[in-house]
């Protein structure tokens, strides 16, 4: 049997790795996946002020509170505000906001992991980080998100730092049902995903949530999530 030590080098290049993380249940149990691995993780968070984040933020601390890991370093915030691009849309008004039967194509954030990623990149570049790494599910179905993208974006970003860097994303084979399993022992209940919070809580009623509560139901998991109207079932 290979152990940890010899897997570790087998499967993870470099002993650093930066994770851009949200405060959703894909990123969370991806970052906790990776503490395991890495001697050192460097959870990076960008803001670009939309509507959720300061709730996203809120809980993503109590969670990564949760962890005790000690490889995984203080929560970095960087920022990138998108209101000039944006502009009018629902990410950043609230209004017209995917409601819970929507398709995914609705959810879509133009250019979010093309900016996600060039951040990240100098920030790990100036620190001699060489991994990225990033939660991206098998049924993702934006342009940004496939491993095509992802191969190019490592290849530009390298060439336009002069360094190298490899994107990881270890979940892209996986559905949420197969995260939230690994994900099980975890206090899932502290991570965030709703695109239209009621105070500190999820709304219930939106795509997002929609997600959520879907793949609790069919990973046999029960979801602590405090919903403000939850949906019938």
């Amino acid at each position: 049997m290979m152990s940890s030590d010899k897997k570790k080098k087998a499967l993870l290049p470099g002993d650093q790795i930066c994770i851009l993380v949200s405060g959703g249940l894909d990123s969370c149990i991806l970052m906790d996946e990776l503490s395991q691995l890495y001697p050192k993780l460097f959870p990076v968070y960008v803001k670009g002020g939309l509507l959720w984040e300061s709730i996203e933020l809120f809980w993503l601390q109590k969670f990564l509170s949760s962890l005790k890991a000690e490889t995984i370093q203080p929560l970095t915030i960087l920022r990138l505000p998108l209101d000039d691009v944006y502009q009018n849309h629902w990410s950043l008004t609230g209004k017209r906001i995917p409601a819970y039967h929507s398709h995914d194509l609705t959810v879509y954030l133009p250019g979010r992991n093309i900016l996600l990623l060039a951040k990240a990149a100098v920030y790990c570049a100036l620190r001699g980080i060489q991994n990225i790494a990033l939660g991206p599910l098998k049924a993702n179905p934006f342009p940004d998100s496939t491993p095509l993208f992802f191969n190019k974006m490592k290849n530009v970003l390298g060439l336009g730092l002069k360094t190298r860097l490899n994107i990881l994303t270890p979940l892209s084979r996986l559905s949420k049902t197969d995260v939230l399993k690994k994900g099980r022992s975890l206090r899932l209940d502290l991570t965030f995903s709703c695109l239209s919070p009621q105070g500190y809580h999820h709304c219930g009623r939106c795509n997002k949530c929609a997600e959520r509560i879907l793949a609790f139901r069919k990973a046999g998991i029960k979801d602590k999530t405090v919903y403000k109207r939850p949906p019938r079932r």
